[in-house]
């Protein structure tokens, strides 16, 4: 039954993901980026070394314990916890394998201006939440979309986007971070995939139950441990491949202009597949201008909404710009060089046995046999991926209290931990592509009502960045 559902859902969803990422998220991702930057005067690089010093000037594993919301640092390690997941492994693979190496150069170029977008978000989380009378914090992109938009349209808007939230990340986002862990698993260790499914299923179960403090407290010391393992043996294989090093760099923007002498095809269609890939597979990566980081960061205890703005930006320099980029090197340098199995491109009995779900295991399994290889990339996305479902079930939770616990808000948190827990152990039985594609679908659906509130609150953060850094 289930096989059959996928086969009938699947070229639908396709579709209409081949046309959102194509013809409007693309649009809106750049517009929204760019124009940040211009009205902010570049606030990525104005204000770069204000984020990492607020970000690391002050670095602990250990953060104190709140009444209500998270510190700064809490904030971020729990957006970063949603960003560095699956997108960064999977996602990049998928985006290298379809779109070619120079699909990374327009991740990096979708980073970029996302790091403008994601300050805007940041800082209006921040300005527009609501702190409940027992300390509870409420703050994302419905609550800023209410704030731009009084009446009717405002509800719309917001209702629409709190319903592809719940669904992109509290529901089918799960699926895919759950998916991703029991196939490498099942690959790494011959553990079936239900197995890992319980196992996740009574983890995550505990966390939730423990809210928000509970959460903030695993993902503040989850996230530095886990991205500093991963970049540990990233550097073991690039140190082993240094020599590569050059043409690897040399490849990613050469196939960013001229894809088709890698993938194929005519040099407008291919194009259009590398940047379209690179949009896509960027914002499933680094969440910026899709409004879900948002939620965490306005549970920020910090006095000015510019201190939490400059530290979102660093979540989106560190997810694409060092964790992801450390595994395209990794995949690049050992595959696409001359010798690796996809120096001609990913055509013939290649397809067979290499897959966006593997290709980051066989990359490093180049250098560490490929047992290992596959060992050591399962142990990698089982934290990423872990770390992600426990922030996409807090930002989901936040939409599902605001759709429909106004009454009831412990019921429905009950219900809605229950539904997300089914979910995480069904996406470890389904197909890898139908999970992704529609996990994109949703994603892609939640940035227009994110972008168009962006658009209407441009003079809101303007203002704010013009007072606190001193424009």
């Amino acid at each position: 039954m289930f096989k059959a559902i996928e086969n009938a859902l699947y070229p639908i969803v396709c579709d209409l993901n081949n046309y959102l990422s194509s013809y409007i998220l693309v649009f809106l991702l750049i517009a929204v980026g760019l124009w940040y930057s211009i009205r902010t005067g570049f606030v990525q690089v104005r204000c770069f070394g204000e984020g990492m010093r607020k970000v690391f000037g002050n670095l602990s594993l250990r953060g104190v314990k709140n009444q209500s919301g998270m510190t700064s640092f809490q904030a971020l390690a729990t957006a970063v916890a949603a960003q560095v997941g699956t997108g960064n492994i999977i996602g990049a693979s998928g985006a290298i394998l379809t779109g070619g190496p120079g699909a990374i150069f327009w991740m990096w170029i979708i980073a970029f201006f996302g790091m403008a977008t994601i300050y805007a978000e940041a800082t209006l989380a921040v300005k527009t939440r609501q702190v409940d009378t027992d300390g509870t914090v409420r703050g994302g992109p419905v609550y800023y979309i209410t704030t731009a938009f009084k009446g009717g349209f405002g509800k719309f808007l917001a209702g629409f986007f709190a319903v592809a939230i719940v669904l992109a990340l509290g529901f089918m986002g799960c699926m895919v971070q759950s998916n991703s862990i029991g196939s490498t698993f099942e690959t790494a260790f011959g553990i079936p995939t239900w197995v890992i499914g319980v196992v996740l299923v009574i983890i995550c179960g505990v966390i939730f139950l423990g809210g928000v403090q509970r959460l903030a407290s695993v993902t503040e010391k989850v996230v530095p441990v886990m991205a500093a393992l991963f970049l540990l043996g990233g550097l073991v294989v690039l140190i082993v491949r240094i020599q590569y090093i050059p043409a690897t760099i040399a490849m990613i923007f050469k196939y960013a202009f001229q894809p088709q002498a890698i993938i194929g095809g005519g040099i407008g269609a291919a194009l259009k597949i590398a940047i379209s890939q690179g949009a896509k597979r960027g914002l499933f990566s680094n969440e910026a201008g899709m409004g879900s980081t948002p939620h965490a960061h306005a549970q920020a205890n910090v006095k000015n909404p510019h201190d939490q703005g400059v530290v979102a930006m660093i979540g989106v320099f560190l997810d694409t710009f060092v964790v992801l980029t450390m595994n395209a090197l990794v995949i690049i340098s050992t595959l696409y060089t001359p010798g690796g199995a996809l120096a001609g491109g990913y055509v013939g009995e290649v397809t067979d046995v290499i897959g966006k779900a593997n290709l980051a295991q066989t990359a490093f399994g180049t250098v560490f046999g490929e047992k290992f290889g596959a060992i050591f990339v399962a142990v990698c996305l089982f934290f990423f991926a872990f770390s992600t479902i426990l922030s996409w079930n807090l930002f989901g939770k936040i939409n599902a209290n605001y759709l429909f616990g106004k009454k009831n808000p412990k019921l429905c948190t009950t219900i809605y931990t229950v539904i997300a827990i089914l979910f995480i152990f069904a996406g470890t039985m389904m197909s890898n592509d139908l999970v992704w594609e529609l996990t994109d679908l949703f994603n892609n659906l939640m940035v227009i009502p994110n972008a168009i509130a962006l658009f209407a609150l441009t003079g809101t953060v303007v203002a704010i960045c013009k007072h606190k850094a001193g424009k």
